[in-house]
């Protein structure tokens, strides 16, 4: 067991959908997020906090992309109808208002989503720090961006990978990068600015004026999976000339939208000492129950924190992930001395959970 928290990286990004059955074959087909780590349906018992003090019977699904980056927490609501915001989010509204997914061909990538049937927000453009990206919106109106990042893990038919950060709208980026830089690490600041931005032209809410940071961090990875996760940026938007809007005021965790933000990290209990020190401490902690969290054939376990704007940030330690279930096969990584990345001819097993629609 690690001595300090280490954090290997984005797992997933959490994303709360009405149908799950559609929303895997959207974001399979669409996104080439088609390795399924597991699905399972159960109760969801320790997420009490977010979810009106009452355990919530639900169905989700782990997805990555073999291209790399983070994967998708796909994520139903099936004891009571998931509740659709009551607004079109916006740039700036707080809490993940976009999720950044990665392509090492720009041109490549909009003409893939152009060509398959997905809403194409924006063009091409430079961001302030001279990347080019652009916007998607995907059938529940949740809002994509399209970055131009040359890691790629393993080459797909799809022109872009998985997840590499997010957008998240804040009430005081001062305020905020207590968790975004002191906690996780982003202490790097790539871009700081404020203006009315045109590379936003075409997404809700670009014509308003904002405060801009884009975070990336120095931290290495050396997490058993960190080589397929890759790097990430986080991006604290802070809007000037309106009232941002709460994104889940009044709905439960688990209704659409992007619900979380999870990284891999060794050393959970080294993790709850650090937040609770920096004044975050867990609101959600699975290691305080006598059994370690069990989502079908993988395991581990799980602890958030809340930023100041409300912005959900979980932890998982990993326990056991299987690969071929048929077989019995999985990668157990409990009681693990080292943290280093896994071989990668094991790493791309994974090929093997690939779903085809």
């Amino acid at each position: 067991m690690s001595t300090k928290p280490e954090i290997n990286g984005i797992q997933q990004m959490g994303v709360g959908v009405p149908n799950l059955d559609e929303a895997w074959k959207w974001y399979n087909t669409k996104f080439g997020t088609d390795i399924k780590i597991f699905e399972e349906a159960a109760m969801a018992e320790y997420m009490l906090p977010y979810t009106g003090g009452k355990p919530r019977e639900r169905r989700a699904i782990l997805a990555l992309s073999m291209q790399g980056g983070g994967g998708f927490e796909i994520w139903q609501h099936t004891g009571r109808t998931p509740l659709m915001p009551q607004f079109d989010v916006q740039l700036g509204d707080l809490g993940v208002c976009v999720t950044k997914l990665k392509t090492a061909d720009i041109n490549a990538a909009f003409k893939q989503f152009s060509e398959n049937g997905v809403e194409v927000l924006s063009k091409i453009a430079k961001t302030p720090e001279g990347v080019n990206h652009f916007f998607i919106r995907d059938i529940y109106k949740n809002l994509w961006e399209i970055v131009e990042n040359d890691f790629v893990f393993k080459k797909t038919n799809h022109s872009n990978g998985g997840v590499f950060g997010g957008v998240i709208g804040v009430k005081d980026i001062e305020d905020s990068l207590r968790v975004y830089r002191d906690i996780l690490g982003y202490d790097v600041v790539l871009s700081d600015k404020e203006d009315v931005f045109a590379d936003w032209a075409g997404v809700p809410g670009c014509e308003n004026r904002y405060r801009r940071v884009l975070l990336a961090t120095t931290r290495k990875s050396h997490g058993a999976f960190s080589p397929i996760f890759g790097t990430s940026q986080l991006e604290l938007i802070q809007v000037l000339d309106r009232e941002p809007k709460k994104i889940y005021e009044g709905r439960l965790w688990g209704d659409p939208g992007f619900i979380q933000i999870c990284y891999d990290i060794t050393g959970m209990d080294a993790m709850r000492e650090f937040v609770k020190s920096k004044g975050f401490a867990f609101t959600v902690d699975s290691a305080a129950s006598t059994s370690n969290f069990d989502m079908g054939e993988a395991s581990g376990d799980f602890a958030y924190i809340e930023a100041p704007e409300g912005t959900l940030i979980e932890f998982v330690e990993t326990h056991k992930v299987p690969i071929i279930k048929k077989l019995g096969l999985s990668i157990n990584l409990k009681g693990r001395k080292e943290n280093k990345p896994l071989p990668m001819w094991l790493l791309k097993l994974f090929s093997v959970l690939r779903v085809k629609f």
